[in-house]
């Protein structure tokens, strides 16, 4: 071929390709309707299941409000899509034996779904680990089920509704105070709120609930106490009681689709006139357009911050010391002019582009933004012992000290019983968290990197514990088998857990004519329950009852002075200078 010929050619050929249209994408689509669906957990790099529902007349170019379900005791994530549609378990007559009516069983109703009214929402339920409550792994689960479908759907975030029943009722409860500024309502059903949650009715100055209860519940005076609370409380409190309704009151709650026509009412305000937020945890540090900065560790913080005209503000707070006002965006807010701010009595005026911090200095507030030091407490390195078990983590028995292979094994059985999540759970079944168990050998960089670490023994006999032995604040002596020294400290933007001699949930001793007690509820293992009753660091002999020291870890991470004696005194503690 000439080159005259081929240059025509391939000049035409450039033209038909920028011209040609673009292919047609064939990408997979999700059927209307209910389904499941699973979001990677980096908790334990396991995929973790939820139910949603999508409207049958779905259209990607329209944002949908979402309604989060969270599920009761000994249920899951596909009876939990049921329920908030007001869907029960089949009821029909048994044929085989006349005139009984027997109930379809959860196991039986799990393996499908029904018909369900349609609605103009995505719905979602999340497993959540099964019965294990909505705190810590359970529920950075939901937050992690919300962010996977916000990578999914286009979702409108001023409509995000949460409700749930029973546990999930506390849940809703939990989640929505601790995180009030990302829901735009909330329904507690039939509410079991867990440890934590009394001192944050205050939270839902914002939030519109609707309480619901039989009044034959037994959960019907916990359910009293919370409307006391939310009354005055809250933007709107509808309070609904069924009368001679036991604990199925999401039966009549969740009726024909109720819920979503009244979550219909309402949009979150991102700007609020008003801010109220307390809060112990740095964790939780944030509410709308006010940061809590600097608490005080183990003591409740508190804010009420207000706009009474535009551009000036009253602010009043209680046991804290460092907070920010994140004003861009705000309706009664003017930038480039001077802010009038009040702050529990004393006056600043202030140009500011849109971010304010105060913090305090000899006990007097000055305009000056708090910046933690490298060893302060502050989110991500704020403990307690239980936020070691809240994300990724590692159970790690030492190998050192010339050990029997009966020891070695009885290390091993050690940390696996600490491990084992779903011990002593009777009916409730299995708690669906799958942590490591491995040897002061077998630890890898990755896992420094990505992990906290649950470490069993001493430094003599973990030689992790050795590693980080001149940061870590406290030893104890290798020959005090009577002793129990536990307690968590952040290393490399992660927490180790140091849990020497006996273990941390060695149980209490019986009283007399008692039956032997322990420091755990019903069917929970005792290493995770026990966990959760304590603060940042334990000293015991034999038995919690005989309890030398515990308590929080100072600002610094540093042992108050008082305690720090105690376990002195006791001639097995070395205290790092």
């Amino acid at each position: 071929m000439k080159k005259t010929n081929q240059v025509w050619l391939s000049a035409v050929l450039a033209i038909i390709i920028v011209t040609s249209p673009p292919a047609v994408s064939f990408g997979q689509k999700l059927k209307s309707g209910p389904q499941d669906l699973c979001f990677f957990s980096t908790v334990d790099e396991t995929d973790q299941p939820y139910a949603i529902y999508i409207p049958k007349n779905f259209d990607e170019s329209k944002k949908y409000p979402l309604v989060v379900f969270l599920h009761g005791a000994m249920s899951n994530h596909r009876l939990g899509l049921r329920r908030a549609f007001g869907q029960g378990n089949i009821q029909g007559t048994d044929f085989i034996k006349p005139g009984n009516i027997p109930v379809e069983t959860d196991l039986e109703s799990t393996r499908y779904f029904p018909e369900l009214k349609d609605v103009n929402y995505i719905v979602a339920a999340p497993y959540a680990r099964g019965t294990a409550g909505y705190q810590g792994i359970p529920e950075q689960d939901v937050y992690d089920m919300l962010e996977d479908l916000k990578s999914r759907f286009s979702i409108d975030e001023d409509r995000i509704y949460l409700t749930g029943l029973s546990m999930g009722g506390g849940g809703t409860i939990w989640l929505g105070l601790t995180r009030p500024d990302i829901w735009a309502a909330i329904a507690p059903c039939c509410p079991a709120p867990p440890d934590g949650s009394s001192d944050l009715s205050g939270n839902a100055l914002n939030l519109p609930i609707h309480l619901f209860v039989g009044d034959k519940d037994f959960l019907y005076q916990t359910a009293q106490d919370w409307k006391k609370k939310f009354e005055g409380n809250c933007a709107l409190l509808d309070y609904t009681e069924y009368p001679g309704i036991g604990h199925n009151s999401w039966e009549y709650a969740y009726k024909d689709g109720f819920i979503f026509d009244w979550f219909a009412q309402f949009k979150r305000d991102p700007y609020p006139q008003q801010v109220k937020f307390s809060t112990p945890w740095y964790k939780y540090n944030k509410a709308y357009w006010v940061s809590l900065d600097k608490l005080t560790p183990g003591v409740v913080a508190s804010v009420d911050a207000k706009f009474v005209t535009r551009n000036s503000l009253e602010i009043s707070t209680n046991s804290l010391e460092g907070f920010t006002l994140n004003l861009t965006g705000h309706p009664s807010f003017i930038a480039g002019t001077n802010v009038s701010i009040k702050v529990d009595g004393k006056t600043f005026s202030v140009k500011t582009p849109g971010v304010i911090s105060f913090s305090k200095q000899s006990g007097t507030w000055v305009n000056r933004k708090y910046t933690p030091g490298l060893n302060s407490k502050k989110q991500g390195a704020e403990g307690p012992m239980s936020a070691v078990l809240a994300s990724n983590h590692i159970y790690v028995y030492g190998t050192g000290g010339n050990p029997t292979p009966e020891e070695l094994q009885q290390r091993r059985d050690q940390a696996a019983q600490a491990a084992n999540w779903s011990a002593d759970r009777g009916m409730l079944g299995r708690i669906m968290v799958f942590p490591r168990v491995i040897s002061d050998k077998e630890i890898r960089q990755s896992d420094y990197e990505t992990s906290n670490l649950v470490l069993f023994g001493t430094r003599e006999t973990n030689s992790i514990i050795e590693k980080f032995a001149d940061k870590l604040p406290v030893h104890l002596n290798t020959e005090a088998h009577d002793y129990c020294l536990a307690y968590v400290f952040p290393m490399n933007n992660h927490y180790i857990l140091v849990n020497s001699g006996l273990v941390w949930w060695t149980p209490v001793k019986p009283k007399e004519g008692e039956q032997n007690r322990t420091m755990r509820m019903a069917f929970m293992n005792p290493a995770i329950d026990g966990l959760a009753s304590f603060k940042d660091f334990v000293l015991f002999r034999e038995t919690p009852d005989n309890m030398i020291s515990q308590g929080s870890f100072d600002t610094n991470w540093a042992l108050p002075v008082g305690e720090s004696e105690k376990m002195k005194s006791t001639g097995v503690i070395k205290l790092t200078p």
